[in-house]
């Protein structure tokens, strides 16, 4: 009998159908994926071990579950046994800014509840971010998303930051709408990727203005954008990030009424102790954001504190 099998069983038995089990599931998988391997484990059996619509254990179904159910429920707390207590490795993603203005003071707070807590740090962006979720190598992301984030992935939105054009401080421009209102934009435009969230954000932004202007430089980092227009090399569209330290030979022109990315935190599946104790540190840093009323944000309403699904209930 294939484990795997069983084991994508029971959290299809525990969740009530197959979709609440994708979305509960500790790893990524496609809701297609489950229905295959469990038909699998049905034709094996020779038995019907639940009815679809509505969801319902057969009698053999309700036996198979009631066998594994405490082997699955009791595999987590077993392997943080043998580890010598729960796991406290935090494998974190995120743009460098995050990694070098923000992480610090979260993780000495997440590590106040988790004295022996291990940290892999990667800088990194999305979409990349959803391969290494795939992957099994990274626990929780932190930065710019756009739209729903695909099946075994959850979010927390936290804020929506807002589209700046970056310009040298010797430019003669007073706004960005002295741009709109030319022919043709001669100046080169510096851009993080087109499948990144403020690539997408600011083309919506000229569509809607019936504007046309391509990037001519395009670099992996927001952080590089800034040093390229330091250097001369153009204009540049970031987003404005809350007490951050800009480059003395930039300035920021405001980008009103263009789409505002959303930030926040993905993970996959049901939070270990650890990311849950994280991602109470955000919500946290998120609703002491509100608190200070930062008009430079567009915050969300703020986030109530989930219960930690990772104890089995």
């Amino acid at each position: 009998m294939n484990i795997h099998h069983l084991e994508l069983f029971y959290y299809v038995a525990r969740h009530g159908g197959i979709g609440e089990a994708v979305r509960h599931m500790p790893y990524g998988i496609q809701q297609p994926a489950i229905s295959g391997q469990v038909g699998a484990l049905e034709d094996y059996l020779g038995v019907t071990l639940f009815q679809r619509r509505p969801f319902a254990l057969t009698s053999a179904g309700q036996e198979l579950f009631n066998y594994i159910r405490p082997f699955f429920e009791n595999v987590q707390s077993m392997a943080d046994k043998i580890r010598g207590g729960v796991s406290q490795q935090l494998r974190i993603a995120a743009s460098e800014i995050v990694l070098r203005d923000y992480l610090p003071r979260f993780l000495q707070q997440t590590r106040e509840r988790f004295p022996r807590l291990k940290v892999t740090l990667r800088e990194g962006y999305f979409p990349q971010v959803l391969d290494w979720f795939a992957a099994q190598e990274i626990d929780v992301s932190i930065g710019l998303f756009s739209g729903k984030p695909p099946t075994g992935i959850e979010s927390l939105p936290l804020f929506k930051l807002p589209l700046v054009l970056m310009v040298p401080k010797t430019s003669k421009l007073k706004s960005a709408e002295e741009l709109w209102a030319r022919d043709r934009i001669e100046e080169t435009l510096i851009t993080v990727p087109s499948n990144e969230p403020i690539r997408r954000a600011f083309q919506d932004g000229l569509a809607r203005r019936k504007v046309d202007w391509f990037s001519g430089i395009e670099v992996s980092t927001v952080d590089l954008v800034q040093t390229y227009v330091a250097n001369g090399y153009g204009l540049g569209v970031t987003v404005a990030v809350p007490k951050v330290q800009y480059h003395p030979k930039v300035r920021l022109l405001p980008l009103p009424d263009f789409p505002m990315p959303v930030f926040g935190v993905l993970w996959q599946g049901r939070p270990a102790p650890v990311v849950a104790a994280f991602l109470d540190v955000l919500r946290q840093a998120t609703i002491e954001l509100l608190a200070g009323g930062d008009s430079s944000l567009l915050l969300l309403p703020a986030p109530a504190p989930a219960p930690n699904r990772h104890t089995p209930g």
